[in-house]
Order: C-alpha cells, then sequence, then structure tokens
C-alpha cells in the first residue's frame, strides 16, 4: 500500500469517525505559540519573549515553565480561557527559565490551534 493510500484511508476514517459524533482524543489536538515577542527580545523579569505554563488554569497560579513563539504544544484539555498543554518541540526542548519540555496551562489568547481539537 502506498503512503498516499494510507494517508487517505487515515482521512477517511478521522472524517467518519467525525460524522459519527466520536469525539476528539488527547493527542489529537495540537497549538503553536503565536502572539509572543522573539526570543531576541527575551526578559524573564519584564515577561518578554515567551508566553508563561503556569501550574493552572488562570494567572493567579505559579508559573511553572515557558514557551516561546513557534513552539509546538500537544493540547490535552480546557478550562475558559486557558488550555492545559505540553511541549512537542521548538525552543521549550531546551528552555531559558525552568524545566525542559514543560506541561501545565497557558492562556489560549497565544496558541494557534490545529488538528482534531474538541473545542
Amino acid at each position: 500500500m502506498s503512503l498516499r493510500s494510507v494517508l487517505a484511508a487515515s482521512l477517511l476514517v478521522s472524517a467518519s469517525l467525525a460524522a459519527a459524533g466520536v469525539p476528539a482524543s488527547a493527542g489529537d489536538c495540537e497549538g503553536v505559540v503565536v502572539g509572543v515577542r522573539a526570543i531576541s527580545q527575551y526578559n524573564h523579569a519584564n515577561g518578554n519573549g515567551f508566553l508563561a505554563v503556569r501550574a493552572g488554569p488562570g494567572g493567579g497560579y505559579a508559573q511553572i515553565g515557558e514557551v516561546y513563539r513557534a513552539d509546538g504544544l500537544s493540547i490535552t484539555d480546557r478550562s475558559g480561557n486557558w488550555y492545559e498543554a505540553s511541549c512537542l518541540y521548538g525552543r521549550c526542548e531546551n528552555p531559558l527559565w525552568g524545566p525542559s519540555y514543560p506541561s501545565g496551562w497557558v492562556h489560549r489568547k497565544y496558541v494557534k490551534l490545529s488538528g482534531a481539537c474538541p473545542w
């Protein structure tokens, strides 16, 4: 079976599941960080050049990591204006502050979704 046939079959199955009302599952929704300053303008103290990853869905939760413009994220949940996210690729693999591959909550204003997102 050719790669084109496999991809076409995969798309057909996904479309059939969506039409049947089968919800998207975790791992099907991805996002990319947008709307934050370039890393060349990074200043942790001033909050420039990164998107804070927080311990919970709100600005009052502690910052536990950071992701950067164009980083890829796996989105697994939503609570109001916040997405539960984990670093997939990009600068977040080796951040300027916090742990590698941070996982927590990010504000949805700065994430452009793609894939089969249930929200």
